[in-house]
């Protein structure tokens, strides 16, 4: 199995919405992904509660089967069009894949 951990932090205002309604806006773009893209075998969104500096906002955990599985969900039309929403209002973006 491959997790695919990927985490953001977000600008304070961005599309016209705060920091706070984009958390909020992500979350659901992720989520709704499940089902819509058969190679996700889990998926989690989290948002972030820790006011320190070093957190970032978002959080996202997900599992394929192994790295084409994720190839695949990468280039998913709608994988990319919540992309080019989280392209829009991150600051920064860190991630690591690896295989348990």
């Amino acid at each position: 199995m491959l997790k695919h951990i990927v985490m953001w932090r977000l600008k304070d205002m961005a599309q016209g919405k705060s920091k706070a309604e984009n958390m909020e806006s992500m979350k659901e773009k992720l989520m709704a992904l499940e089902g819509k893209i058969p190679q996700i075998r889990y998926i989690e969104v989290g948002l972030n509660v820790n006011p320190t500096d070093a957190a970032y906002d978002v959080v996202l955990i997900s599992h394929f089967d192994n790295e084409d599985d994720l190839a695949i969900y990468a280039k998913h039309p709608e994988h990319v069009k919540v992309g080019d929403f989280i392209g829009k209002v991150r600051e920064e973006r860190v991630v690591v894949d690896y295989i348990e």
